[in-house]
C-alpha cells in the first residue's frame, strides 16, 4: 500500500509539473499514466485523474481570480452546463467495456495533441498565434469590461459546457482542449484570460465529477488522494521554472508524448502491447 501511495504521489507530481509547463491541456496525460503505471481500468482512472487535474486547475484559477483575469460569469455558465452532463458520462463509462473507452480516449488525445502541435508550429513560424475569425459571438463590452450575452454567445458556451462535462465524466479529462479552443474561437478575450477562465471551468466541472464518482462509490481515494496531492505540489514547483522552460517547443514535445501515449493505449486495448 505504501509503495502504491508513493508511486501515486510521484505520478501526480509529474502531472502537476506538466500542467504548469504546458497549460490546461496537460492533464490529458493523467489517465494514461494511471492506466499503465498502476494497472487501473479506464473507468477507475478517470475520476482519479480528474481529482488531480481539478485541484491543480483550482490553484491556477485562484491565482487568475487574484489577477482579475477570470471571466467568472462565463466560467460559471459553462461549468454549470458541464456539471449537469458529467453524471451521464460517468454512467456511460461504467457500462461500456474498457477497450472502447481506451480507443475513444486515444482519439481524443490525438485530436487534442494535434491542435497543440499545430498551434505551437504556427507560433514558431509566425511569432504569434493564428488570427481569429472576423465574427466573434462573445465580445467584451468596452465600457463594462464584461462579455455581451447574446443568443449566439449563450449557444456557443452551452455547447462548450456540454462537451466538457460529457468528456469529463466519460473519459476523465478536464476539458481544457475543448474549452480553450472554444473561447479562442468564440470570444475576443486575451490568451491569459482564456487560460485562467478555462482553469476555473475545469476546477468546477472536475469537482462535480469527483463528487458524483464518490457518491456512486467508484472513487478510489486510496490512490486518488496521494496522486492529487502530488499534482498540486508538482504544479507549484513547475510554476517556478515555467517562465524559463515553457514555450512552443515544449508544447510540441508534449504533443508528441501525447501521440505516443495514444498509440500505447490503442495497442493495449487491442491486446497487441505484448507483441510490440
Amino acid at each position: 500500500m505504501n509503495e502504491a501511495m508513493l508511486l501515486g504521489s510521484g505520478l501526480g507530481l509529474l502531472i502537476g509539473a506538466i500542467l504548469a509547463l504546458t497549460g490546461a491541456g496537460g492533464g490529458i496525460l493523467a489517465v494514461p499514466l494511471l492506466v499503465f503505471a498502476l494497472g487501473l481500468s479506464m473507468a477507475q482512472a478517470a475520476p482519479i485523474g480528474l481529482l488531480a487535474v481539478g485541484l491543480a486547475a483550482a490553484v491556477g484559477a485562484l491565482l487568475g481570480l487574484r489577477q482579475g483575469i477570470v471571466r467568472y460569469r462565463a466560467a460559471g455558465f459553462i461549468a454549470g452546463i458541464g456539471i449537469l452532463l458529467t453524471p451521464v458520462g460517468l454512467w456511460l463509462a461504467h457500462r461500456l467495456p474498457n477497450e472502447p473507452l481506451a480507443l475513444g480516449f486515444a482519439v481524443v488525445m490525438v485530436y487534442a495533441c494535434a491542435r497543440i502541435f499545430n498551434k505551437a508550429r504556427h507560433e514558431l513560424e509566425h511569432g504569434q498565434p493564428a488570427p481569429r475569425a472576423e465574427f466573434l459571438p462573445c465580445v467584451l463590452n468596452p465600457l463594462q469590461g464584461r462579455l455581451r450575452w447574446t443568443l449566439p454567445c449563450a449557444r456557443a458556451l452551452t455547447i462548450t459546457g456540454m462537451l466538457s462535462g460529457l468528456l469529463s465524466g466519460l473519459l476523465g479529462v478536464g476539458g481544457g482542449f475543448v474549452i480553450i479552443p472554444a473561447l479562442t474561437r468564440y470570444t475576443n478575450l486575451d490568451s491569459k484570460s482564456i487560460v485562467a477562465t478555462s482553469l476555473a471551468v475545469i476546477a468546477l466541472v472536475s469537482t462535480g465529477s469527483v463528487v458524483t464518482a464518490t457518491l456512486s462509490g467508484v472513487m478510489h481515494w486510496s490512490v486518488g488522494a496521494p496522486f492529487a496531492a502530488g499534482a498540486v505540489v508538482g504544479l507549484v514547483l513547475g510554476r517556478q521554472v515555467a517562465g524559463r522552460l515553457a514555450g512552443p517547443r515544449l508544447q510540441q514535445l508534449f504533443a508528441l508524448t501525447g501521440f505516443l501515449a495514444a498509440l500505447m493505449l490503442v495497442l493495449n486495448a487491442l491486446g497487441l502491447a505484448g507483441h510490440t
